[in-house]
């Protein structure tokens, strides 16, 4: 989840709603292509959420969540978001997996999180590895998904960002205009005017100020943390940031972490990543020339990547 947030200069045109549990932000360089350009975010964030959410009985996951094992003919479009979500899997390996969601479930997501965020009076669950994305079994010239018996799906950290990568792109096609989708925080641009768009970052903890902002000349962005979706299980503080391997919350390292990549969906892999990751995720981002910025539990930060360089304070700690 992010708090990264577009900042619209006079001559950019914002548009704001609610959508996917969270906000979604629309801006372009030509005020008059505003209306289109709603109509099509409008009707993306529409499309990703019938295919894609676990709280909603009639979306298409839950309907191949409910074929128990069976080999499932899917949709093109939820079978492309299942796609690129085994290959963020694959990419990181592993450590963003879709097959997460029951996980999610036993730790007391299981419903929109304004119904969650109050805690939640169960027990936490053994440790126990998911089910794993190689047991996700695709068939490309049927279109067909294959679950294990049991297996619950959470997209989370792909299908939002696909989906401001598509509307981005379907937006500039449409209108000519640059654009800035930004779902939550997870960010996409096409078109960007010559001086980018800058984008602010708040910061990741309770009495930190703004971080400044950076300027978005292309690509995308995300920021992924375990402050925003927090939740008391019984007596214990988890998030919704599962580690693969135990089944539980990951282990507090980063408070949160931004990326920036040639799409939404690599920087919010990558994001998802590094926070599963822990100490690694320096190495990890480093090896793969991803600028970044991780901001700690203790409130230190660290840059990787040719993110820019944060001024130094008296203690020690950069800002």
């Amino acid at each position: 989840m992010s708090r990264a947030a577009p900042v619209a200069p006079p001559a950019l045109t914002i548009y704001r709603t609610a959508a996917l549990g969270t906000q979604a932000e629309l801006v372009v360089t030509d005020p008059g292509s505003l209306v289109v350009a709603a109509r099509i975010l409008r009707d993306e964030l529409d499309r990703i959420d019938a295919l894609a959410s676990r709280f909603r009985a009639d979306s298409e996951i839950s309907a191949l969540h409910r074929a128990e094992g069976r080999r499932t003919g899917v949709s093109e479009g939820l079978f492309d978001a299942i796609r690129v979500s085994l290959a963020a899997a694959e990419a990181t390996e592993g450590a963003v997996d879709p097959t997460v969601g029951g996980a999610l479930c036993r730790l007391g997501y299981d419903r929109d999180f304004s119904k969650v965020a109050g805690g939640r009076s169960r027990r936490l669950p053994m440790a126990r590895p998911v089910p794993g994305w190689r047991s996700v079994v695709l068939d490309e010239r049927d279109r067909t998904v294959t679950l294990q018996p049991g297996t619950q799906l959470d997209l989370g950290a792909t299908a939002k960002a696909l989906a401001a990568d598509r509307a981005a792109a379907a937006v500039h096609r449409a209108t000519g205009s640059g654009v800035l989708v930004s779902l939550g925080g997870d960010i996409a641009t096409a078109g960007a005017p010559a001086e980018g768009f800058s984008v602010g970052l708040q910061g990741g903890r309770p009495g930190l100020g703004p971080d400044g902002s950076v300027a978005i000349f292309s690509g995308g962005m995300a920021t992924s943390g375990i402050d925003g979706r927090r939740w008391l299980l019984g007596d214990h503080s988890v998030h919704h940031i599962v580690d693969p391997a135990s089944g539980h919350s990951a282990t507090p390292v980063w408070w949160r972490v931004t990326v920036c990549a040639a799409t939404c969906v690599g920087a919010n892999t990558a994001s998802t990543a590094a926070i599963v990751k822990g100490q690694d995720a320096v190495a990890w981002l480093g090896e793969r020339h991803l600028p970044a910025r991780l901001l700690a539990v203790d409130g230190t930060v660290t840059v990787v990547g040719g993110w820019p360089a944060e001024q130094v304070g008296t203690d020690g700690a950069e800002r």
